[in-house]
């Protein structure tokens, strides 16, 4: 049902990804250790949506870390709040974490996410930026990647 009320209102196809300029979708997450957050009303922030068992997401994160607190990064699990809570434990984030229900994915079907690691950049209710992956280039420009990181240039998600 979310799905169709989301196609009807902004005129997407089922699997399409949001682009920026799209409106971002209005969705309320449960926050991993209680409360929620509302996507559309957070101004700006960059999502980040990713699944505990992808090893570029284990790659990425940490860096996108880096990023918390001066920058607002959300991190979006595709898994239940058990698994996510040893994810983070493991690779010490400290990034809030929201979670994407496993019984029907709200949240990455309405962004229509083909692949994780995907983040979006939302500001003023809209997409500004997607980025697919790992890309060297576009997490410096964000500032996770620092001068004297030996990393890849790319890592498909």
């Amino acid at each position: 049902m979310l799905r169709f009320l989301y196609t009807r209102i902004m005129g997407k196809h089922r699997g399409q990804m949001l682009q920026p300029g799209d409106e971002a979708p209005d969705l309320r997450l449960e926050k991993l250790g209680g409360g929620e957050e509302s996507l559309r009303e957070a101004g700006g922030v960059l999502l980040v949506f990713f699944k505990i068992s992808c090893p570029v997401c284990q790659f990425t994160l940490p860096y996108l870390d880096r990023l918390h607190p001066g920058v607002r990064v959300w991190a979006i699990s595709q898994n239940d709040a058990g698994d996510t809570r040893d994810f983070a434990r493991h690779f010490r984030l400290t990034l809030p974490i929201l979670l994407d229900p496993e019984d029907r994915f709200p949240a990455s079907n309405a962004f229509g996410i083909t692949s994780v690691p995907t983040l979006f950049q939302l500001g003023g209710g809209r997409v500004e930026k997607v980025i697919e992956g790992w890309d060297r280039k576009e997490m410096a420009a964000l500032g996770a990647v620092r001068d004297g990181d030996n990393v890849p240039a790319f890592k498909a998600g």
